[in-house]
């Protein structure tokens, strides 16, 4: 197989990329591999951060540059240079920042994992409302009114069971 970058040598290296839940896959020969930072796994990788990142350093004015985390003492400078987040404080210092480039590495902002068995009922329903309403926007998408109506039910029952735990919480505190 003939590498898609130059069209010339044989792809030694096959990389495969997931952005935004959509697979890519590359065959590359050794020299187009380095060149575009997928080098020797030991050696230099050869991470292109401003390309992970989109170049947040073009829209990063100069008011922006004194701006530090109160924490750790982080930049956002520091950030897209090293690709580290400085500490958990960082992310709510350099958030609307940090948001755009988050959005496009992971494909979403909001965790939608598993849940530790300790976290409480409003984080469940919380949790499942997002699931839910994600799940609905793809099926109005996709045309799935059917789906679509039985999510927005279900969306209506967890709402309601929301408001009728914060009630109760609420009742509770007045007591």
């Amino acid at each position: 197989m003939l590498c898609q970058s130059c069209e010339k040598k044989k792809a030694t290296t096959h990389i495969k990329t997931i952005l935004n839940g959509e697979l890519k896959e590359f065959n590359l020969c050794s020299d187009c591999a380095v060149k575009l930072g997928y080098g020797s796994f030991f050696g230099n990788i050869g991470l292109d951060l401003d390309k992970l990142f989109g170049s947040f350093m073009e829209s990063f004015g100069e008011e922006g540059s004194s701006k530090r985390c109160n924490f750790c003492g982080s930049s956002f400078e520091d950030i897209a240079k090293s690709g580290k987040v400085g500490c958990s404080h960082c992310y709510e210092t350099f958030y609307d920042e940090l948001l755009p480039s988050i959005q496009r590495i992971h494909g979403r902002t909001t965790h939608a994992g598993k849940l530790a068995r300790s976290a409480g009922t409003e984080v469940r329903i919380k949790n499942e409302l997002t699931q839910l309403k994600y799940e609905i926007e793809q099926a109005i998408k996709t045309q799935e009114f059917e789906k679509a109506a039985e999510l927005r039910d279900r969306i209506r029952e967890l709402e309601k069971s929301m408001r009728e735990h914060s009630e109760s919480a609420n009742g509770k505190e007045g007591s």
